[in-house]
């Protein structure tokens, strides 16, 4: 019998979050399971044109989903609130739009966030200190400089007596927070020797590490 998902991914951040949230609905939903196709990002296959016809724009990860007319998925944010939207039937990641408005607004917030910020940032800082064909030190500072200001944001955050970025009192464990840590937990690859400037985060980020469901998630792929 098919496994309701298809994930197609490869051990990165972006593919991490994905495999990592599935990991987290397994442990919720025993319904929830999937099936993992590697695309090796190492040999553009990628770019391929079969991958190409799930997403256009030819980067991982995506989901299909054999339960909605294998409908597809791509961009990571995208994938985990759909995830959220139909198969977290009980809010245990996120909230209703509906019921709570306020808490749903923060999730999207937060996500958007990381999505247009620590990512991008994160993984040109990786580009221009680990695979650019040249030596660019303004490149290296900007993207490091980038990279340490949004840390700086997650810090303000998390220091205001809160466990998780987003829920009522300490928070909650979220779709919100599943769409970052993967990014930061590899602050040393990409330069940033440890987390000791921001001593919220690095709890944080050492919380959700320590988190069954997620630490299975990360080892999808490899």
């Amino acid at each position: 019998m098919s496994k309701p998902f298809v994930l197609y991914t490869f051990p990165t951040p972006n593919g991490h979050k994905v495999s990592c949230f599935l990991e987290e609905l397994k442990a919720v939903y025993p319904n929830i399971d999937y099936d993992v196709e590697k695309v090796d990002i190492s040999k553009n296959t990628q770019k391929e044109p079969w991958f190409i016809k799930l997403n256009p724009n030819g980067r991982i990860p995506v989901l299909v989903d054999r339960l909605r007319d294998n409908f597809a998925v791509f961009e990571t944010a995208a994938i985990l609130l759909y995830l959220q939207q139909h198969y977290d039937k009980d809010n245990k990641f996120g909230w209703d739009p509906v019921k709570n408005p306020n808490e749903y607004s923060e999730t999207l917030q937060w996500i958007f966030f990381a999505h247009g910020g620590v990512g991008p940032m994160q993984g040109q800082l990786n580009h221009f200190n680990k695979f650019a064909p040249e030596d660019i030190p303004y490149a290296k500072k900007r993207y490091l400089d980038e990279t340490k200001r949004l840390y700086g944001v997650l810090e303000i955050r998390l220091s205001q007596g809160r466990d998780w970025l987003v829920g009522s009192g300490r928070g909650t464990f979220s779709v919100a927070d599943v769409n970052v840590v993967p990014w930061v937990r590899l602050h040393a690859f990409s330069g940033v020797e440890t987390l000791d400037e921001w001593p919220n985060v690095k709890k944080w980020v050492e919380t959700v590490n320590a988190r069954q469901g997620f630490a299975a998630g990360l080892l999808v792929g490899k």
